[in-house]
């Protein structure tokens, strides 16, 4: 990922140094539990938990060798005595690679959920804030029936919880190391050793494995990933769509000095919100990726190796960076309620419809009856600007006076029958 992208925590966890850390990491926790079996002499583990890996000698061997595990493992032992040998006893190269894997996914995962918490804490407060703002909702982009800007809030903060907790799933899922040499079969490492290695890791251990760690597991990871920047995305795009000029019901943050258009100085875009939309993108990619990685020739190939080297990466630098960054828009989103209400009345009376139907339902009418009235009268006042509004057309209707009084009617043109359970919503939701 680019460094415009990424953010210095999520950069550090995939770093060169970081993977070459927690290899070392991994090589050093089996020293300690070969140690534990009586393999290794106390004296040598002394010496071998003093190693350190030299990144230059790392390079050079690896333009000959062309393999990154041995020439890791040479540029440490060079610096070591006979206790050397130790190192990577009876190991294959991926029980170190992906045991460090699941450190470094662990570690990205523990950033995300922090983010996700720092959006959800936003996203209550700004729910709370707007929970009596009235505004248009609208289904096909066509005005509905009257919501409150909280309560949309509200849905997106609900949302973010159950993100939060597939996260936390698909990171207990990926926090599994295996130890169990080169097909799988511990060989050459018994089951012992396994166990006591991870545990020194605080990874779980691998039931059954192959040369590797199954990849339906970085797969589901990388999934959640996805799914978390749809919401991110679904989010973003609602801010675009209320931020157009003829809707203009909220406007992401511009600062003092920003420009949106080299060309025209009028220009605010949501460019934050289409940044967020276009990353969502770039990790729905990824994750397609992952799920292709799962199939793999026999015990292992590493048609998946090349790949994950970008997927898992970019897919954490991308949500992290957009979870901060959506973050920070709606803390500080522009909100317009005067805008929402002139919007709300610029139907004219429309949003009341179904409930006149519902009205004349219950003093009688059929359903069917009660549609065509309303339809009609509704048509009308939509399709003729200048005649009268809905309420007047109402009250001058016979069918409708047959039934419904002028009081009557006007009780029924309400705005606050329509948010009467909002403050329920938000009880149920534990947010009041």
């Amino acid at each position: 990922m680019i460094d415009r992208y990424s953010r210095p925590a999520m950069k550090q966890v995939w770093s060169e140094d970081s993977k070459y850390q927690k290899w070392l990491q991994v090589e050093l926790a089996v020293c300690e539990a070969w140690a534990e079996e009586g393999v290794i002499p106390q004296e040598d583990l002394a010496l071998l938990r003093k190693a350190r890996y030299d990144k230059e000698r790392l390079d050079n061997v690896f333009q000959r060798t062309r393999h990154d595990m041995t020439a890791f493992l040479r540029s440490i032992t060079e610096t070591l005595g006979l206790e050397g040998r130790w190192l990577h006893l009876g190991l294959t190269s991926s029980d170190v690679m992906d045991t460090a894997l699941a450190l470094q996914l662990q570690e990205a995962g523990r950033i995300l959920l922090k983010d996700v918490d720092v959006l959800c804490d936003t996203l209550r407060a700004r729910a709370l804030e707007h929970k009596d703002t009235l505004m248009m909702g609208r289904t096909h982009g066509v005005h509905a029936e009257p919501i409150t800007f909280g309560l949309k809030l509200a849905i997106w903060w609900a949302e973010m919880g159950r993100q939060r907790e597939r996260l936390e799933r698909a990171i207990e899922d990926v926090s599994v190391g295996k130890v169990s040499g080169a097909v799988g079969t511990h060989a050459t490492v018994p089951p012992s050793v396994e166990e006591k290695s991870l545990a020194h890791l605080g990874l779980a251990v691998d039931p059954v494995s192959s040369q590797i760690v199954q990849r339906d597991r970085h797969a589901s990871f990388v999934s959640t990933l996805a799914i978390v920047a749809a919401s991110l995305e679904k989010f973003a795009t609602e801010v675009r769509a209320l931020q157009r000029t003829e809707t203009r019901e909220v406007e992401e943050p511009f600062g003092e000095g920003q420009t949106g258009s080299s060309a025209m100085p009028h220009k605010r875009n949501p460019e934050l919100c289409e940044r967020v939309c276009g990353l969502a993108r770039l990790i729905r990619g990824h994750a397609l990726t992952a799920l292709e990685n799962v199939a793999l020739w026999g015990e292992r190939d590493i048609s998946h190796s090349s790949a994950e080297r970008i997927i898992l990466p970019d897919s954490c630098l991308s949500l992290d960076y957009i979870l901060d960054l959506f973050n920070g828009v709606m803390k500080g989103l522009r909100v317009y309620p005067e805008r929402m209400r002139q919007n709300l009345e610029s139907s004219r009376g429309l949003v009341f419809s179904q409930r006149v139907m519902l009205a004349l339902v219950e003093k009688g009418m059929s359903r069917e009856q009660a549609y065509d009235i309303v339809q009609g009268l509704a048509m009308r006042a939509w399709d003729q600007p200048r005649s009268a509004g809905f309420q007047e057309l109402l009250k001058g209707d016979p069918q409708i006076a047959s039934r419904l009084s002028s009081a009557e009617v006007a009780d029924l043109l309400d705005y606050r029958y329509f948010t009467r359970y909002v403050d329920d919503t938000f009880r149920r939701l534990g947010l009041v």
